[in-house]
């Protein structure tokens, strides 16, 4: 009998062990420059440049990692992660990531739809009943707007695409959007749940009729909803449980545990006529935020987030390897594919680009103008960070900082010029 229950105690703690290997996140694998193509030397001209926007005041400090190949070749930290603390910026630190909230979000619907949950051309009504009958505010002159009906009803990939006509509350209707408190892509000191909100944007007049244009805005929140209602899970638990933790995102949360608080960097303003300034502790979008000491009851699906420069390079080379990552699958290399090619057609976006399923995607190159490739995809966030993923190069670019407003700076144009001259073949 004693036989018997040791072999069970030793049983129970090799599984116990075995479930703690699989929860700690492989490290990314590293490799010498040269071994991918790239050049170190050039590399290190990304190092003079963005010590530089620290040294120089222009921001706090800032991480950058770049992988060819599925490799990591440069990952760097500059400046200071709180400057009044003097605590340096570590290459691990927790930056708030914005509208880079939306491709985990975005991911999700599509893991969904893999499942047989959900369609993509589904009206967004079927799990969210109050967007069954919708209106649009049309503008007059002198600040006078008309309500119409909506042509038809918002459908998901509407969503995905930001073409179902919702803004963040600031279009022709925004004293309706202001009087609803329902403004701006801040949500975090929200306590009430995310679908609570949602249901009441339902009712608020939208800045255009479905699939005619684009229009940035509350379309991933809502998509956030959509989630928590197909899967029957809370957004956070899904994201948790389906990407961050198979992936090895430890860091990634909607709010941040009490144990990290020290790894969180700063948020800094930036104003053309004076030096950067911390922003405020609460209170705006342009503030620290309730990250930390809020209610942790609103999952903001359009900007909730909070990652490292590892974390989300993680999770863009699994979109790179066309839905996988050291043995685990999140989605199939087609629902890769339709993601990362552009939906929006004829609809104006920007010059060279058009807008995939969560993704701005570089369609021609020339007309883009800046370095880059056919068939890249990425986006930002709006603390000033920037991704990208560029297939045809196999490359993959995170740049995170917390600036807010950051007063015109060129660091991301120059971020994307000096990654480029650094490919030799």
């Amino acid at each position: 009998m004693k036989i018997t229950l040791r072999l069970r105690f030793f049983i129970v703690l090799l599984v116990l062990f075995a479930g703690f290997l699989h929860l700690q996140a492989q490290p990314l694998p590293t490799a010498k420059p040269e071994e991918v193509g790239m050049s170190s030397e050039r590399l290190q001209r990304l190092s003079t440049v963005f010590k530089q926007y620290a040294d120089n005041k222009k921001m706090s400090g800032n991480v950058i990692l770049v992988m060819r190949k599925g490799k990591v070749v440069y990952h760097e930290a500059f400046g200071m992660r709180d400057i009044e603390s003097k605590a340096a910026m570590p290459k691990d630190a927790i930056f708030r990531i914005a509208s880079q909230t939306k491709a985990l979000v975005s991911v999700s619907i599509m893991m969904l739809q893999e499942e047989g949950k959900l369609l993509i051309t589904d009206n967004v009504s079927k799990y969210i009943p109050e967007f069954e009958e919708t209106t649009v505010a049309v503008a007059k002159e002198d600040g006078v707007y008309e309500i119409v009906p909506a042509k038809r009803q918002i459908t998901l990939r509407d969503l995905l695409t930001h073409t179902a006509g919702i803004g963040y509350g600031g279009g022709p209707a925004k004293d309706k959007w202001e009087d609803a408190g329902i403004t701006g892509w801040y949500f975090a000191h929200r306590e009430e749940p995310v679908g609570a909100t949602i249901a009441k944007m339902a009712s608020l007049p939208m800045d255009a009729q479905p699939g005619e244009k684009f229009v940035y805005g509350y379309n991933t929140d809502i998509l956030g909803a959509v989630v928590e209602k197909a899967s029957g899970m809370p957004l956070d638990q899904f994201i948790k449980t389906r990407i961050t933790d198979p992936l090895g995102m430890n860091d990634t949360h909607f709010y941040l545990p009490k144990s990290k608080v020290g790894k969180l960097a700063t948020v800094y303003s930036a104003y053309a006529d004076r030096p950067i300034e911390k922003s405020p502790v609460t209170g705006t979008m342009v503030s620290q935020g309730a990250y930390v000491d809020g209610p942790r009851t609103s999952f903001s699906g359009g900007a909730g987030l909070l990652s490292t420069a590892d974390n989300y390079a993680r999770f863009l080379q699994m979109t790179m390897n066309g839905g996988e990552l050291n043995g685990t699958r999140i989605l199939s290399p087609k629902t890769i594919e339709l993601m990362t090619v552009s939906h929006t057609g004829d609809i104006e976006f920007r010059d060279g680009q058009g807008f995939g399923l969560g993704f701005s995607v570089v369609e021609d190159l020339g007309e883009r103008g800046i370095p880059g490739s056919v068939g890249e995809y990425g986006w930002g966030g709006a603390y000033g960070s920037t991704y990208w993923v560029d297939p045809k190069e196999e490359l993959v670019v995170v740049y995170f900082k917390q600036l807010i407003p950051t007063a015109g700076l060129d660091d991301q144009a120059k971020l994307r010029a000096l990654v480029y001259q650094a490919i030799l073949e």
